[in-house]
């Protein structure tokens, strides 16, 4: 019944938008899709909350706007972690294995993932994530569980991603005023991820990138999981300001010309090719050369891949990348911006797409991470996630306090 479901949201604090989605959870561990709300964002840059009033008003618009579609009161979230505050680093640790058959047990698993977690942190920084990567026995690859394999040493690495405590304490913050539990953080890159990619290309190996409006995020999977993760604080709003800049416009207006003409890679070679800024040839509508609004867009979307390619250095191997490249987020909508990560990043790249049968008002690439918060926040409480390690210390700590 009804009265026994528990409602779980996902909430998406960006720096343009909010989004909220509740799920019902039913007795198979799947989720329904209930409830949605958005509003425009406000107090928040490049991922960070700079204004703590502004970002809190602004989610509990978005929560109270999901929580009347879907007529229920959220019992927790999943919130999703982005911005440049983020970073991470690879450890691996080994250990023999103790038995006299030389057999691995559990304790011997328990034993070496601890070690490789063990790595202590600079102050004020707190994992959000230990992912881990395939296991080893005896320098053989063995994936996910090694358990009553034979060997002499069994390796396993993890690659952590942490973040600030203060800036991560204040989004948590700001879900805490509407008196709802946080039930974790997740990477927003890899609640996209579990969106544009299916088992297979995760397998084959997969990047994923999510161009939001002041952060792209991304994703490297390989050998069916996530390998390695990353957030830099430049996305679609910089597009935005390059044109601002560059033609002397408004940022209202910038933005009108960025989504009408902007392009990834430039079209036109015409330099006295002109395009209006609204077409209604009303007072003040302007004119602007369309080369010059192509260029300028197109040098930041390199820019930005550029930037991702150089995160991941050499792990980015065209043969360990079968799959190819999967954009999303807003900004993926640009024109042409496919081949331009073609281009950079020498993979073949298409605009991801959402699983068959999404609800048509969700079923676009702004929506992909607050929709895979739910599915990945789900996997992992069930206990299917693709060796991500929960780390509740923050949660604790914040939730226990006062």
């Amino acid at each position: 019944m009804r009265s026994k479901s528990r409602f779980i949201g996902a909430v998406e604090i960006g720096t343009s938008k909010v989004a909220v989605l509740i799920g019902e959870m039913v007795r198979d561990g799947s989720v329904n899709l209930i409830g949605f709300g958005e509003c425009q964002a406000h107090g928040v840059i490049k991922g960070l909350v700079t204004d703590f009033k502004s970002a809190s008003d602004a989610t509990h618009s978005a929560l109270l706007i999901a929580e009347q579609n879907a007529g229920v009161k959220i019992d927790e979230v999943y919130l999703a972690q982005s911005g440049g505050h983020l970073e991470g680093f690879y450890n691996q640790a080994s250990a023999s294995v103790n038995a006299a058959d030389n057999t691995v047990s559990q304790l011997d698993i328990d034993t070496v993932c601890r070690l490789a977690k063990a790595k202590a942190l600079p102050e004020g920084r707190t994992v959000v994530h230990h992912i881990r990567r395939p296991f080893y026995v005896d320098g053989k690859m063995v994936g996910a569980n090694p358990e009553h394999l034979h060997g002499q040493r069994l390796e396993v690495g993890y690659w952590t991603v942490h973040g600030s405590e203060s800036v991560i304490a204040n989004s948590i913050h700001v879900i805490r005023g509407f008196n709802v539990l946080v039930g974790d953080m997740i990477l927003s890159s890899l609640a996209a991820g579990t969106m544009m990619t299916t088992p297979q290309d995760r397998q084959h190996g997969a990047l994923v990138i999510d161009i939001g409006a002041g952060t792209t995020d991304f994703v490297l999977y390989r050998d069916g999981g996530p390998f390695m993760t990353g957030s830099v604080p430049v996305g679609g709003s910089h597009l935005t300001n390059d044109l601002t800049l560059g033609l002397r416009v408004t940022e209202g207006q910038a933005e009108k010309l960025k989504i009408r003409h902007g392009r990834a890679i430039t079209m036109s070679r015409d330099k006295s090719e002109k395009v209006w800024l609204n077409g209604d040839f009303a007072i003040g509508d302007r004119q602007f050369p369309r080369r010059a609004i192509e260029l300028i867009t197109e040098a930041r979307v390199q820019e930005i891949f550029e930037v991702v390619k150089k995160k991941l250095g050499a792990e980015l191997a065209p043969e360990l990348c079968a799959a190819g490249v999967f954009l999303t987020g807003g900004t993926a909508k640009l024109p042409a911006i496919a081949d331009a990560a073609t281009k950079v990043f020498g993979i073949p790249a298409v605009l991801g797409e959402m699983p068959p049968g999404m609800d048509d008002k969700l079923n676009r690439p702004q929506h992909a991470t607050v929709l895979g918060l739910l599915h990945f926040g789900l996997q992992n409480r069930a206990g299917t996630g693709s060796g991500r390690q929960r780390s509740r210390g923050l949660l604790q700590k914040l939730f226990t306090s006062s």
